[in-house]
């Protein structure tokens, strides 16, 4: 478990020790766990870790490392493991001795501490009549609660065998061994119980410790014993590994002693290389302070040259430009006062012959514009006349019509009379009346049959000639957009729905720095362009009037351009709403940008009149006058 994210996860150096009594408390009430299954331990502050089973010195060396001497750990994870190594030393202090190794076991009697035991320790079966237990395999498994190292089965005249358990040389083996002797010892099959049956021993297997009689003693177990191993008590064998383990330990304690100084001694030479390293970081750091200085000051210097020398190259250049104009005064006195040279004479005539090309091309020019003004002219005043004429018919067809119409209210009410006085007896006169209506009314539908087929001829002639117009217009443009028709003129051609780029960058200019204002003025306005032509977005109201006619309404509550105002403001707002309306009037339909002759004086469509007395105008003027000979 992880100490509470609640708490402070930094802690101070100096707080270190007051903090390890709370991660020590937690280590007593079991909170932490330290003590495994397989009787190793832990620690619990190092979860992450691969490793996670000590031995009690592993584990205490690893506590006191991490809480006095490393590094790289937080001042919190060193309060942690001086806590376990704490608990270490005082709550499993029996671990430590635990861990010193397995304790001798003390024989229960004085002829057991004097008994010549066969060494590496080993036990003895007899009696093994069945033959499918003959094998050593079989027996290494039965008997692996013991721990064997090798189980040796020895075959006598194939009928019955023997068995050679090889347990290890050390205390636990010896233990081992002990164990196997008193498992046949509890059902009477002993060394003891050997010797009472051995006459008649049935079927039962017996086993023992191999001792001294048995490494004496003839056939295959006494030779395998007496090659294998040698005789020793108890007594013995615990005197030399006491010697053993004292000389081990004095061993140890020598090497830590040793490892102590070394490390005495590397913290001495560390502390004298941190304090050397300490003092050149110090002299680099005034190495660097005094470079910065002397750069600072050396760039100081270059730039107040720089400067002398720019002030020294602007007069320089002031007196030049001044040399300079004071030469071109004096050439140009004494051009004036020279005489032409048959060289410049020659040059004249071919600048009056070349004026002479360019006045003859304007001559031809202005013809051309000439024709087709009078076209023009004439075209117009057709329509003029022709329209009039149509108006003047159709004024009189109307009339007809309701002429028409009144006669055939009064057939209808002659013809009611009639039906009424049929029933009355006199209806002669009425009949007379009525013929002479209907005569009337046939000669009035004829005359409105051949005015109607004038008017169909005159409208056919109407048309016609406004297609003509429309394509003279059209000419117009494309001949106009490489001439002397521009937007900075009076009249010009106007791409209608088309956005003006420079708002946009004005707009983003009041927001953006200067580089970024151009870019992203062509983006919005690029953007904005893409929006105008697409169909699905129409922000308008239809709205009926009183003329059987609609009348569309810009919808200032549209969510795109309000946004587009509060976010880039009025002039913005104004050009796409503009730029909109023109759109919805010319190519409501596709949307796509339109090309207009246009009055930028009185900002409306330019009639072709217009634009081609303006043409003309701008030819007069452009006409250079002839050089006097």
């Amino acid at each position: 478990m992880d100490i509470s994210s609640g708490e402070e996860s930094g802690i101070s150096e100096s707080e270190i020790e007051n903090y390890m009594d709370k991660p020590y408390e937690q280590l007593r009430t079991g909170i932490h766990k330290v003590k495994n299954v397989n009787g190793t331990v832990r620690c619990p502050f190092c979860a992450g870790k691969k490793k996670q089973d000590y031995k009690y010195k592993d584990l205490l060396q690893h506590a006191s490392g991490v809480g006095k001497g490393s590094a790289n750990r937080s001042a919190k994870q060193k309060a942690e493991h001086l806590a376990l190594a704490k608990y270490l030393e005082i709550d499993l202090s029996d671990e430590a001795e635990q861990a010193q190794g397995p304790p001798l076991p003390q024989p229960t009697s004085q002829t057991q501490k004097d008994d010549l035991y066969v060494w590496p320790w080993a036990g003895i079966m007899v009696n093994i009549q069945d033959q499918s237990l003959h094998n050593s395999d079989y027996w290494f498994k039965e008997l692996a609660k013991y721990r064997p190292l090798d189980v040796l089965v020895l075959d006598e005249l194939g009928v019955t065998a023997q068995a050679v358990v090889v347990f290890s040389d050390d205390w636990n083996g010896f233990l081992n061994a002990s164990e196997f002797e008193k498992s046949f010892e509890s059902k009477d099959n002993g060394k003891t119980g050997w010797k009472l049956h051995s006459i008649q021993p049935g079927s039962n297997i017996y086993g023992w410790i191999a001792r001294e009689d048995d490494y004496r003693c003839e056939g295959p177990i006494g030779e395998y014993l007496r090659t294998k191993g040698s005789l020793k008590r108890v007594s013995d064998i615990v005197d030399e590994s006491s010697k053993s383990r004292h000389s081990v330990v004095e061993n140890l304690a020598n090497e830590i002693d040793m490892t102590n100084e070394n490390l005495t001694e590397l913290e001495c030479k560390y502390n004298e290389k941190a304090l050397s390293l300490c003092r050149v970081l110090e002299e680099k750091d005034q190495l660097q302070h005094a470079l910065l200085e002397e750069r600072k000051r050396r760039n100081q210097s270059a730039w107040e040259a720089r400067q002398r020398i720019m002030d020294e190259q602007e007069k320089l250049n002031k007196e030049l430009e001044a040399r300079k104009r004071k030469l071109d005064l004096w050439s140009r006195d004494l051009n004036e006062r020279e005489a032409l040279t048959e060289q410049q004479r020659q040059k004249l005539q071919e600048d009056k012959r070349k004026n002479d090309q360019r006045n003859e091309s304007l001559n031809k020019a202005a013809v051309e514009w000439n024709k087709t003004d009078a076209n023009v002219s004439r075209i117009i005043e057709d329509q003029k006349r022709e329209k009039e004429e149509a108006l003047r018919r159709i004024f009189e067809l109307e009339k007809q019509l309701d002429e028409k119409h009144q006669l055939e209210i009064e057939i209808e009410l002659l013809k009611g009379k009639l039906n009424m006085r049929k029933h009355l007896g006199d209806d002669e006169a009425l009949q007379k009346k009525i013929k002479e209506k209907q005569e009337e009314l046939e000669e009035k539908e004829f005359d409105f049959e051949v005015k109607n087929l004038e008017n169909q001829t005159l409208i056919v002639k109407d048309r016609e000639s406004n297609d003509e117009l429309q394509e003279a217009r059209k000419e117009f443009i494309e001949a106009s957009k490489n001439s002397l028709i521009n937007a900075r003129t009076n009249i010009g051609i106007k791409r209608m729905g088309e956005l003006n780029e420079k708002v946009f960058v004005d707009a983003c200019k009041k927001k953006l720095p200067l580089e970024d204002a151009q870019i992203k003025g062509v983006e919005l306005c690029s953007s904005w362009q893409e929006n105008v032509k697409n169909s699905e977005w129409y922000p308008f109201k239809v709205i009926p009037t009183d003329h059987d006619d609609v009348e569309l309404i810009l919808n200032e509550d549209d969510e795109k351009l309000r946004k587009l105002k509060k976010e880039w403001g009025d002039n913005v707002y104004k050009e796409v709403v503009t730029a909109l309306k023109e759109i919805i009037e010319y190519n409501p339909s596709g949307r796509y940008i339109v090309s207009e002759i246009w009055n930028y004086r009185e900002n409306r469509k330019a009639k072709m009149k217009e634009a081609v007395s303006y043409i003309l105008e701008k030819i007069k003027h452009l006409k250079p006058k002839r050089t006097a000979r």
